[in-house]
């Protein structure tokens, strides 16, 4: 019996599901929380695996919040422990007041729990034991099971689990029927043995609205479909390799001839990351709009290519999934750690285009855009997602395009002007942006050809070794950088109730723990005026941000605060006067986490010190 007051809540708690990987408890997991959302309540869910296929411990976490919030909370209300090797970590981590859940089929000593949470045993082991002779059904069915008690405990209505299950095996009427009799087993147990609901509770309601549940990997795919990227050139790594998959469902469905069936794209499996970012450089000289998916080790790969497009100056569009660095790192946990190695990547003086998207919908919207920036920049865009974002759920708006959209090819000299007798000079600036004119191959017989190459140039594309030419070159590319400020997307800027002399920075996938970590500073009497950066180069509001505020924290998801240096690096600015606020452990950083920090600096700074008094 719990020592302390069950905690009690409608809609709003994080449950957390501990199992082993390959125990197939994924479908079953994911199945919960979509039945919630079926309830019309918005959940959060993040999935917490390993990188090897089957063994190793892995958590399922599902936050379910009325109000609406996406970041991870921090903190368990009730742990569904089904995994003996991680028991002790997962008890500790719930909640004064909580709920555990767990097989009671083996009976457990009193010292494996604890006095101030409310514990559940189902003899979930037992039921399965009893009712199927397969070990693989028994496994299987146990969390069919475990999820029909779940949906008693927490009053949610089943005939809402009954449409998924119908759903996801539709026309497999003998699984259909199957999962379903095993939901209702465990269900049917819960009721007739247990005090059901519990105090955490989920009731209909209508909070949801139109938002859609997608992963921001299959959103920047189906952004590349609608930017118009026609090849696709890709090594597999986690947790980029369901970007390359999702491009190929995508293009299947939308990139055919209706009348001929006729395929109107090239997706390459690379032998390597060289050989993938190599074919998108080429694909991309030769006028398609092409694209990679990778993470840090592919990026380190990369390099030298990636210097050889802001060389030459070929449009390319790389989607970085970030992961755990540095080296193999830890491959399935998530990470913003590969900041400053994109916007400086290559050897010598380079610096790249970096978008931040912070959902689903900015994924596929940012993927969009990055190839009319590619194109029109000529060089090329990183795509920064990570793991939390590209490898998870997400509620977001619906994703929306305007067919009447024209695609911007950017400076493109055509058969026409060259034959009007335009001046072209491969490298040559025209207007004072720094972006050249280009020619497609075989665009005219004898006129606008020029040769590509990695090494120093003129204007005109001759190779020199003449240090001014090397600079007015350079120089150039300085002028497009600062051009792209105002192409890329614009920083989002909220100020606080009152005025203050505090602001905070944030990017990416920290925004939704961000905007709720606000609300938890506000209730500790702290005011922030906030600013999400969107793209790299900064745009002009950043640094009048930065002025305009005494201290501006930096929260970011790195050991290092990468956008802190690559703040102060770009901005000149006393980095003193920059708070970094890292968080760097592979999970998701959540809205208590901010809070505390943030809120233990300002309480600090409000301290006066005392002063020894003069005699």
């Amino acid at each position: 019996m719990s020592d302390k007051k069950p905690l009690s809540s409608v809609n709003d708690f994080v449950v957390r599901f501990a199992n082993v990987n390959g125990s197939g408890s994924a479908s079953a997991n994911e199945m919960f929380a979509r039945a919630i959302l079926r309830h019309g309540v918005p959940v959060s869910p993040r999935n917490i695996f390993p990188s090897n296929i089957q063994g190793l411990p892995t958590w399922y976490e599902v936050r379910v919040t009325e109000d609406g919030h996406l970041g991870a909370r921090g903190g368990v209300d009730m742990m569904v422990a089904m995994n003996p090797q991680t028991w002790d970590k997962d008890i500790a981590g719930i909640e004064p007041g909580g709920y555990l859940f767990y097989d009671s089929t083996k009976p457990m000593p009193s010292t494996k729990f604890r006095d101030d949470i409310t514990v559940i045993g189902v003899p979930l082991t037992a039921i399965t034991n009893s009712t199927y002779t397969d070990p693989r059904q028994r496994q299987l069915f146990k969390n069919i099971i475990y999820l029909g008690s779940l949906s008693a405990l927490l009053d949610m209505d089943p005939k809402l689990i009954e449409q998924l299950i119908g759903e996801q095996y539709k026309g497999k009427e003998k699984l259909l029927s199957s999962n379903v009799h095993a939901l209702h087993l465990g269900r049917d147990w819960a009721l007739q043995n247990l005090k059901c609901p519990i105090g955490l509770r989920v009731k209909k309601t209508d909070k949801v609205g139109d938002r859609i549940f997608i992963e921001g990997n299959s959103a920047a795919a189906l952004g590349a479909v609608y930017g118009g990227a026609t090849v696709c050139a890709w090594y597999p790594i986690t947790p980029s390799s369901s970007v390359a998959e999702a491009f190929t469902a995508h293009c299947k469905k939308y990139r055919h001839d209706p009348e001929t069936g006729k395929a109107k794209y090239a997706i390459v499996q690379g032998e390597d990351e060289l050989a993938s970012i190599g074919i998108v450089i080429g694909a991309s000289w030769n006028g398609a709009r092409a694209f990679t998916a990778t993470s840090g080790p592919g990026i380190s790969l990369m390099t030298e290519f990636i210097g050889l497009s802001y060389f030459a100056e070929i449009p390319a569009v790389i989607m970085n999934i970030q992961r755990a660095g540095p080296s193999t790192g830890m491959p399935t946990r998530t990470q913003q750690c590969d900041i400053i190695a994109c916007a400086y990547a290559s050897h010598g003086d380079t610096k790249h285009v970096l978008l931040f998207p912070e959902d689903p919908a900015e994924a596929f919207e940012f993927a969009a855009a990055a190839f009319d920036l590619a194109e029109r920049l000529q060089t090329t865009i990183f795509l920064m997602l990570d793991l939390d974002i590209g490898m998870n759920h997400r509620l977001c708006r619906p994703l929306k395009w305007d067919d009447a959209k024209q695609y911007d090819r950017g400076k493109v000299m055509t058969t026409e002007m060259l034959e009007e007798g335009r001046d072209f000079g491969r490298y040559l600036d025209v207007d004072g942006d720094g972006i050249p004119y280009r020619t497609y191959p075989g665009t005219h017989p004898t006129k606008g050809s020029y040769f590509t190459r990695g090494t120093s140039r003129d204007r005109y594309a001759r190779y020199s070794e003449e240090g001014s030419v090397y600079a007015d070159n350079m120089q150039r590319l300085v002028r497009k950088f600062e051009t792209a400020q105002d192409l890329v997307p614009r920083p989002l800027q909220a100020n606080a109730e009152r005025p203050t002399k505090y602001g905070v920075i944030y990017f990416g996938s920290t925004s939704p723990a961000m905007d709720e970590a606000i609300g938890l500073l506000e209730a500790r009497g702290h005011q922030l005026d906030r600013l999400r950066i969107r793209a790299f180069p900064f745009h002009s509001s950043v640094a009048s941000f930065l002025a305009e505020h005494d201290f501006v924290y930096v929260v970011e998801q790195n050991r290092d605060a990468q956008l802190r240096q690559l703040i102060v690096n770009e901005n000149g600015i006393d980095p003193v006067r920059l708070v970094p606020i890292v968080h760097y452990d592979g999970t998701p950083i959540t809205a208590r986490y901010i809070a505390k920090a943030i809120g233990d600096h300002q309480d600090h700074l409000k301290v006066t010190p005392l002063r020894k008094a003069v005699s």
